[in-house]
């Protein structure tokens, strides 16, 4: 058993809601606090001088300067495992490009996948390392990984293992979503409802065989899927004992629906979510991920964030780190600067990032991941907006 403490303020972000909006007054905050963890669990928050009396057989993990303690960032959107750069397509589009231009010029989606498909298990393994590492000095102790830039059987296959793989070079933990519905693929024979059929017959069956994934996401946009073509892929996923989520209302609005209406876990992106779409998902269990990094970097609006959290729904916040729209993937600075756009309280960012993020991907968010930011007040962290990072990150109860 281990006390970890003292803090100067601890707030555990329990008995918060887990839809619609927190005020900051909801906040638990325990001065002098500490907590008691054992076997990578946490077992006890409070007072830390009374948890040391009460277990007086308890390791001392001691801090010494002035801290407040959060649990562990939940980046429940990420594309971390790809090989190359996009650095030509951010350029042609800070000067005026078009997403088609790009695309015309060899760039996008399908450069990711070029790319990919030509780096090595071990390039891609220390790619997802590498990324993870740093997020997890940035407090991020649990990430989603998707793939998405293998579209055919032995580069998705590639990707996952990579995934696979990493998790046993990293104290990061890891939720795989196999993405292979991210475009459907240049050297592909077949329309798109023939692409998914293919997913669905043959790449997660082999993905199943080795227990590569649990979940399944798609992209619904006029550039991607259909909604049409989408909804029969989703159910039948879902019917396979996949958790399925969606990437939708990212340019137009309809993929939103669709998440609902089949049950998704979540439904991610929202940019151009209308009211009939904020209405739909706030009655939903659905979760709305917002991705402010991809709003950074494509130079568009950010989600509708507050107007989610004002009609009641479970809103998380995520990083989308991608090597196209969302290349920097500092999830604490999208979120700072997102929160100040959208009038989202310091509860608010805070419970996006963590149990709200936590339910996005369906896992419980009872260990004990810790992080400690050199501050007495928790209203320093989002105020510094990202500057102000984490001093110490614990693991499972262990400093990192």
């Amino acid at each position: 058993m281990k006390l970890i403490g003292p803090f100067s303020q601890l707030l555990p972000l329990t008995g918060l809601p887990d839809k619609g909006a927190i005020a900051d007054e909801q906040l638990a905050i325990i001065p002098d606090g500490g907590v008691l963890v054992e076997d990578g669990k946490t077992v006890a928050v409070g007072a830390f001088e009374a948890l040391r009396k009460a277990h007086p057989a308890a390791e001392i993990d001691k801090t010494e300067e002035p801290m407040v303690l959060l649990p562990g960032f939940v980046d429940c959107h990420t594309h971390i495992c790809f090989a190359g750069s996009r650095s030509r397509d951010y350029a042609m589009r800070i000067a005026g490009k078009s997403y088609l231009d790009i695309a015309r010029a060899g760039g996008g989606i399908w450069d990711s996948v070029t790319k990919t498909r030509a780096a090595t298990d071990t390039e891609l393994m220390e790619n997802v390392v590498a990324r993870a590492n740093r997020h997890l000095r940035e407090g991020v102790t649990t990430m989603e990984v998707k793939s998405g830039y293998g579209l055919d059987l032995a580069s998705e296959l590639k990707m996952l293992r990579a995934i696979r793989t990493a998790d046993q070079y990293t104290p990061a933990s890891f939720v795989t979503t196999c993405l292979a519905a991210h475009i459907r693929p240049k050297d592909f024979d077949g329309d798109e409802k023939a692409y998914l059929h293919w997913i669905l017959t043959e790449l997660l069956p082999a993905l199943r065989s080795e227990h590569l994934t649990e979940r399944v996401d798609i992209f619904i946009e006029e550039t991607a899927f259909s909604a049409a073509a989408a909804r029969p892929f989703l159910l039948e996923a879902k019917a396979m004992g996949f958790g399925i989520t969606v990437h939708a209302d990212q340019f137009t609005s309809g993929g939103s629906g669709v998440a609902v209406e089949v049950g998704a876990m979540s439904a991610d992106h929202l940019e151009a979510s209308n009211a009939e779409d904020i209405r739909r998902l706030a009655a939903s269990d659905t979760v709305a991920v917002v991705l402010p990094g991809a709003s950074l970097g494509l130079g568009m609006g950010y989600a509708p964030a507050r107007k989610l959290l004002d009609a009641g729904a479970s809103v998380a916040i995520a990083s989308d780190w991608n090597p196209g729209s969302a290349p920097m993937g500092d999830l604490l600075m999208q979120a700072a600067v997102m929160s100040a756009a959208e009038r989202l309280s310091a509860a608010e960012v805070f419970a996006a990032l963590t149990f709200r993020a936590a339910k996005a991907l369906g896992i419980p968010s009872s260990a004990a991941d810790l992080q400690a930011y050199p501050c007495a007040d928790y209203r320093e962290i989002l105020y510094h907006q990202g500057k102000l990072k984490p001093s110490i990150v614990w693991k499972d109860g262990e400093r990192i």
